[in-house]
């Protein structure tokens, strides 16, 4: 097979998936997209804060850098898994395990890596200001995608997962200055 005609393949493939996405109801939107893309988002932002930060302190931004990819790579596998193992869909109606899979574990590793990236910076402090300012832009993007989505009140979501991801830097931040 030619370049052209991959190329041509997989444009058609993402046509037809686009004109899925189009013709799915809300619901079936909701179960088989957006809940599995927010559960990874909401694990990979907010469970590889404590390595990342830990690990930023005792060791540095190099350290941290490397820690947080691995932490966002493995959590993304693991909950890749997790979605794709836990429900066939038959009895749930949430669709194919294998796409709700990959969603989850690409936004899950999206979530881990995009305040991994502020340790490219080799001055801690600076690339700490920038990861802090990164979370926080996470933490908004997952309760406005929570408001949109679930119907949620956005303070309420603010709330919420400013809460969690606040309880798990401060235990990283705990370890790393332990």
């Amino acid at each position: 097979m030619s370049v052209a005609d991959s190329q041509h393949k997989s444009k058609g493939s993402l046509t037809r998936a686009l004109q899925r996405w189009r013709g799915a109801g809300e619901r079936k939107r909701l179960l088989q997209v957006i809940q599995p893309a927010l559960i990874g988002l909401i694990d990979g932002t907010i469970s590889t804060l404590a390595p990342i930060f830990a690990t930023a302190y005792i060791a540095g931004s190099r350290a941290a850098l490397l820690v947080g990819l691995a932490a966002a790579l493995g959590a993304a596998i693991s909950m890749g898994m997790s979605e794709g193992l836990s429900d066939d869909g038959s009895l749930t109606g949430r669709g194919s395990s294998l796409p709700r899979g990959l969603i989850t574990g690409v936004a899950t590793f999206l979530g881990g890596a995009a305040h991994t990236l502020p340790f490219l910076i080799g001055d801690l402090d600076q690339a700490l200001k920038v990861a802090y300012v990164v979370v926080a832009c996470e933490l908004v993007l997952i309760a406005f995608v929570r408001k949109r989505f679930l119907r949620v009140s956005l303070t309420g979501s603010l709330v919420q997962v400013t809460l969690g991801g606040l309880i798990v830097v401060a235990v990283g931040v705990a370890v790393g200055h332990g």
